[in-house]
């Protein structure tokens, strides 16, 4: 299999909106919703892209060559490299009827965690998509992240007992989803949360919670102190909101701010192993990739997802040894050079 062949057996069956175009930019797509589009002109997802293109990495080859160590530790599990396939729901909608959210987790989840890294999987308003994916994480022993909505306190309370069925070793909650248009006017509501509330929540699942969706310094903060074992900076593909700044542009700040207390992971256009370098430089202890995971569950099931893991793997090694780090302890911010 090759990456040409994985996108054009995806073409075939991925529905109207996706084009599985070559490099996932958000140019062909744009504000295509339904589908992978973004909100309002689709200049997010675009900027994300174009924000890690932006930054160049520096050569350095004058150190003694060893093995090159991608494992990462989170919330007491190990894994191969600092990947995570992000959250994606509502995919028979967005990407074509081949899969249904429950068939579309059960292959995603199981192949990355055979694979040696971990899935964080979608919620939606309909049960059954919690259910399926908590499911499918505890037939992979737990190996996986499930994400939910900012719902209402009583609505966590119930999904927080499926993730605790499938002993899933971490939980995330897509605080940026309060911007999704189905989440308004719901009954019961969902929508952001304060300190408190996301505290509350946080306790509520008593294992390792990430907030996703962090873009400001001050968001971080808050997430902090609420309790979070670790943050998401993301903008959710550009989906929910319009001219908003790109995570590579924000990173840097968060990460400082936050100083190593807690994980920082970040997403949005990260479609290469040097991205990931770029991004572990900024600050991320790790990334999320999801559109292109869609892409490999698609084009080529569990075959094209250990495929797509395998060819992020193999880039990131090339691109730390030609840098000069051979764990990812040894990653630098002089080893990446900034647009000016």
């Amino acid at each position: 299999m090759t990456y040409s062949e994985l996108l054009q057996k995806a073409k075939t069956c991925i529905g109207p909106y996706c084009k599985a175009c070559d490099i996932c930019n958000g140019y062909a797509c744009k504000n295509q919703i339904p589908g992978p589009g973004a909100k309002g002109v689709g200049d997010t997802a675009i900027r994300n892209y174009n924000a890690w293109q932006s930054i160049r990495l520096n050569l350095d080859t004058l150190c003694a060559t060893r093995p090159v160590d991608t494992t990462f530790s989170f919330g007491g599990k190990t894994f191969s490299y600092p990947i995570f396939a992000g959250p994606v729901g509502a995919v028979n909608l967005h990407y074509g009827n081949q899969h249904s959210d429950i068939t579309y987790n059960n292959l995603l989840v199981s192949a990355c965690a055979n694979a040696g890294i971990a899935a964080f999987t979608g919620d939606g308003t309909d049960p059954s998509i919690m259910e399926a994916a908590t499911g499918a994480i505890q037939m992979a022993g737990g190996i996986g992240i499930p994400t939910v909505k900012p719902w209402n306190f009583a609505t966590i309370r119930e999904k927080v007992k499926l993730v605790k069925q499938a002993n899933a070793f971490g939980m995330a909650m897509d605080i940026d989803a309060a911007g999704l248009p189905f989440l308004r006017n719901m009954t019961p509501p969902a929508g952001g949360k304060s300190v408190q509330e996301l505290h509350e929540i946080v306790e509520a699942a008593n294992i390792p919670f990430i907030v996703k969706g962090i873009m400001t310094v001050k968001g971080a903060l808050k997430a902090e102190e609420a309790g979070a074992s670790a943050i998401v900076v993301s903008n959710h593909g550009g989906r929910v909101l319009d001219q908003c700044a790109a995570t590579a542009e924000v990173l840097t700040e968060i990460a400082d701010a936050l100083n190593g207390r807690i994980p920082i992971f970040v997403d949005g256009g990260i479609r290469s192993g040097a991205d990931i370098l770029k991004a572990l430089a900024l600050g991320a202890s790790g990334v999320l990739i999801c559109r292109p995971f869609v892409l490999a569950v698609y084009g080529g099931g569990a075959e094209g997802v250990l495929f797509y893991i395998q060819k992020l793997a193999s880039e990131l090694v090339d691109a730390m040894a030609m840098c000069g780090a051979f764990s990812l302890g040894e990653i630098t911010r002089d080893m990446i050079r900034l647009p000016r």
